[in-house]
């Protein structure tokens, strides 16, 4: 199987349920490298799974924290996205209210876009990517729109 990198992001208003959803599907993410955003980082790493009587914190050492969205995070995850490291985002923003940092929102979930890489803004989407039979097919390949080269090479005159 290929390497999967998979980003998650949630707003503080949806944090929670973020952290829930991790906890419903961790069998299946224990599979893939993690990378998130500040707080939301911390919590999915000390999220606490109990099983057959056993307690574990299975992301413990398995997520790679980035700054807070707001100071930065948000931007290290885009410029991963362009350079072809993340091939799932999972951002739970809350769409009820204005972010301060709206402006790194937007230019997130736009390279999501461009980049073409799986990209859930909800729980029901999120269990779908995740479920997904192509999700680390090895023949299967994330492919960049033509607008990308046409764009890179295009004639400035």
């Amino acid at each position: 199987m290929k390497e999967i990198n998979i980003a998650l992001v949630a707003h503080d208003g949806r944090k929670k349920e973020l952290v829930n959803w991790v906890k419903y599907n961790h069998k299946l993410l224990s599979n893939y490298n993690l990378y998130a955003t500040g707080t939301t980082g911390r919590l999915i790493q000390e999220l606490v799974i109990e099983e057959d009587g056993k307690v574990s914190l299975p992301f413990k050492d398995k997520v790679t924290r980035l700054l807070s969205g707001p100071l930065g995070g948000d931007q290290q995850i885009g410029a991963m996205i362009a350079e072809g490291k993340i091939n799932m985002l999972i951002f739970f923003c809350d769409n009820l209210i204005m972010q301060g940092h709206q402006n790194d929102v937007s230019a997130l979930t736009r390279l999501a876009a461009l980049y073409n890489i799986a990209f859930a803004t909800n729980r029901t989407t999120a269990d779908m990517l995740l479920t997904s039979s192509l999700l680390g097919d090895p023949e299967y390949d994330i492919e960049l729109p033509d607008c990308i080269a046409a764009y890179v090479n295009r004639s400035l005159k």
